[in-house]
């Protein structure tokens, strides 16, 4: 991990923008925002979809930001959802960057009968972002699901 004793306004001001980019995406995904999920991805990005994270090949791989309107509508079979985003890593090198994010995701559903039954997914992103026109976005995204627990759910 790189120690930093100084860091420049602009490496600052990317660093800042790269965390409000990941934010931005659990918000979206919370608010259940498909066009502004989308709208933080490339016109020709990938989406890659690891089920289980050891796995060599994905379960799922999208191209380009249309192809993943079905993949943000599912959120919409949850009641709800909370996304919670703890540590990153951000590697800078000028307007392309790498890193590596952590989300607990939380899926709550409601049956018929009003049983609820609670998701929990650990999730790593391992991310590779792009500076298009001074704004920073995902040009690639893979989401690794570490774990999931399910369980019923009270309110």
């Amino acid at each position: 991990m790189a120690a930093h004793t100084s860091v420049s306004p602009q490496e600052a001001a990317d660093r800042l923008a790269i965390r409000e980019l990941v934010d931005a995406y659990a918000h979206c995904a919370d608010r259940r925002d498909a066009k502004g999920q989308m709208s933080l991805f490339t016109e020709d990005t990938r989406f890659l979809v690891f089920m289980d994270a050891t796995a060599a090949q994905p379960t799922q791989e999208l191209h380009g930001r249309d192809s993943l309107a079905p993949v943000f509508d599912n959120l919409n079979t949850y009641r709800t959802t909370t996304h919670f985003n703890g540590q990153s890593t951000v590697s800078l090198d000028g307007d392309r960057a790498t890193g590596e994010s952590y989300c607990l995701a939380h899926h709550l559903s409601v049956a018929d009968d009003g049983r609820r039954t609670l998701m929990i997914a650990s999730i790593r992103y391992l991310d590779e972002f792009v500076k298009q026109d001074g704004e920073w976005l995902f040009a690639e995204r893979r989401l690794l699901v570490d774990w999931t627990e399910t369980r019923p759910s009270t309110p």
